[in-house]
């Protein structure tokens, strides 16, 4: 099946298309771009061109001319670049299984117009983000593969979808994002942070716990339940932070890593594109569970969280991660 026929033109149809929805409004897709890659710039910037000169000729008289966007290039990676945005209408959205009225496209390939060199064929065809499947014959690597996965990564963030090579639809669920990080510059101490994991799971309790020769403390803290999983926070001095936090002043951030996971009570669903539904239930209550610890945490010490897709968390993303009715699973308590 062709996906898009007639928003992106025939010379970039067989790249990697990432679509973002744009309901409230068109998404940083360079700021995506630069929490993954080192060296992100506009080679030429995208522009629009305001329709309000008269269209000539009788038949067109009082009519307006529809604004006109060009699309940029934008380099991303060391060979590859993003062409774009296209615009994409709700019927072409619905095409792919993304549920939003408007998107812009991208299409990635290689600055040099040649193709990528892939891999051998995948030996298993189940994966987090479909990979696999997108590629059945050769899969990507090397900075290909890394590309992919941010495509992946950025299309869970923002509720958007991927077309590998044009053709193969990758819509992950945003809801399958649950881990988040908090750095911050202050170091708590474990029994600060204990009562705060206790308010979620009663029986959480200090599993590991060393002082560093620098002094600062590294400790593991962890929660169990009967049927959702445990929550798992690892807390440390790190010496580097995610890229997503080098545009930000480095004072509304520091070097104290506050790492909040859940274990589910079967881990090897977390390596499944479709995972059952009893994990997909008991992720939707922790993966609120988390949120609000990581509320709490914030607002004691400040700081910045970062999210499993190494993206910045929004305070408008935790409120979405709080809200009982997302998910699918009411409530924001997990089973003890």
């Amino acid at each position: 099946m062709t996906f898009l026929a007639g928003v992106i033109p025939a010379e970039h149809a067989s790249g990697h298309i990432l679509i973002l929805p744009s309901t409230n409004g068109p998404v940083a897709v360079s700021e995506l771009a630069a929490a993954w890659f080192s060296d992100i710039a506009w080679l030429r910037e995208p522009s629009r061109t305001s329709g309000t000169r008269r269209m000539a000729g009788a038949r067109f008289r009082g009519m307006a001319q529809p604004d006109l966007l060009t699309p940029g290039v934008m380099r991303l990676g060391d060979g590859h670049v993003a062409t774009g945005p296209f615009e994409v209408g709700e019927a072409h959205l619905a095409e792919v299984g993304i549920s939003a009225a408007t998107a812009e496209a991208y299409s990635v390939a290689r600055s040099d117009g040649l193709r990528d060199v892939r891999g051998a064929a995948p030996t298993s065809y189940d994966d987090r983000d479909g990979i696999a499947h997108a590629f059945p014959h050769a899969l990507p690597q090397g900075e290909e593969l890394r590309i992919v996965q941010w495509m992946v990564a950025a299309a869970r963030k923002t509720g958007g979808g991927v077309l590998a090579d044009g053709r193969q639809p990758l819509v992950p669920d945003p809801a399958a994002s649950v881990n988040l990080s908090l750095y911050a510059a202050h170091a708590l101490l474990p029994g600060d942070v204990l009562p705060m994991l206790r308010s979620l799971i009663a029986t959480a309790d200090v599993t590991a716990e060393q002082v560093t020769p620098d002094g600062s403390p590294r400790y593991t803290l962890a929660g169990s339940t009967a049927y959702d999983g445990a929550i798992v926070v690892d807390v440390e001095r790190v010496d580097r932070v995610p890229r997503a936090l080098g545009s930000l002043d480095w004072r509304s951030y520091g070097p104290f890593a506050y790492r909040m996971a859940w274990m589910p009570a079967d881990p090897y669903e977390l390596e499944l594109e479709h995972a059952s539904g009893l994990h997909v239930i008991a992720r939707a209550r922790m993966r609120a569970s988390l949120a609000r610890l990581a509320v709490a945490l914030q607002s004691r010490i400040a700081g910045i969280l970062v999210d499993d897709g190494g993206f910045i968390a929004t305070p408008e993303e935790l409120d979405g991660r709080n809200d009982s009715t997302a998910g699918g699973a009411p409530g924001s308590r997990a089973w003890v």
